[in-house]
């Protein structure tokens, strides 16, 4: 009797809580409460993507499949993590001034679950000066770490490839080591900020010579050089999206 009062009071406590199971009786007419299945705890929601650039980011002259962001979120699902269509605000030509005034007139939702940002080439390209690219990349960090909602380990800057190795670049002197110059501000500012950073450039310069990796005589890359950005970028991404 006083058994059977105990398992009622345990039935009566437990069932507001939540912990209710199933409940059944003994030969004996007790009751008796059994814990319930856990639920399944697979998460399928789809994660957020913010790719910011220029025309390395926005994959000029390959499909839309073939950019570097797609192929990271392709290569994170077969991990299952799951990502909706990647935002893109990159642009073929954009210099840091250019992305920072496509930013503030995008009509964007933050936050998001991992803001990328790959921008200078065309700083470069233009002989801008360094002093202000500092200033401006460094914008665009702060900018990008806002549309993380403040997350600092769901932003991952990337280096500037160097365009030097393709037959476009051939023709511009001394344009690693320029390459070389912007990329030491970026990390430089990127690591002041404690941003995870992606050097890109010396997987870039492994293109030169082997076949299937530079597009025409341009100063792009095919796809299957993005893969070669992508494959690092999404162990980044998994190790980010595990942080918080």
């Amino acid at each position: 009797m006083e058994r059977t009062l105990i398992y009622s009071l345990v039935l009566v406590f437990l069932i507001p809580l939540g912990f209710a199971g199933c409940v059944k009786k003994t030969m004996t007419g007790e009751k008796v409460i059994f814990p319930p299945v856990p639920a399944a705890t697979t998460d399928t929601l789809e994660k957020s993507y913010l790719a910011l650039g220029d025309s390395y980011t926005i994959g000029a002259g390959v499909n839309a499949s073939e950019r570097y962001p797609t192929q990271t979120i392709n290569m994170l699902k077969e991990q299952g993590i799951f990502f909706s269509p990647v935002t893109y605000i990159a642009q073929t030509g954009w210099t840091t001034n250019n992305l920072a005034g496509a930013i503030a007139i995008s009509n964007l939702k933050p936050p998001y679950d991992i803001v990328t940002l790959l921008i200078g080439v065309n700083d470069q390209y233009q002989r801008n000066d360094t002093t202000g690219y500092r200033a401006n990349f460094t914008q665009l960090l702060e900018t990008s770490i806002k549309l993380s909602g403040n997350r600092r380990s769901r932003v991952i800057v990337l280096s500037i490839p160097d365009y030097g190795v393709t037959i476009f670049g051939a023709g511009w002197p001394n344009v690693g080591k320029q390459i070389d110059v912007f990329n030491a501000i970026n990390r430089s500012v990127t690591e002041s900020y404690e941003i995870a950073y992606l050097d890109i450039t010396g997987i870039s310069r492994k293109a030169a010579g082997a076949p299937g990796l530079i597009l025409g005589n341009g100063p792009h890359f095919t796809g299957a050089e993005y893969a070669l950005w992508a494959a690092p970028l999404a162990l980044m991404i998994g190790r980010a999206l595990k942080l918080n």
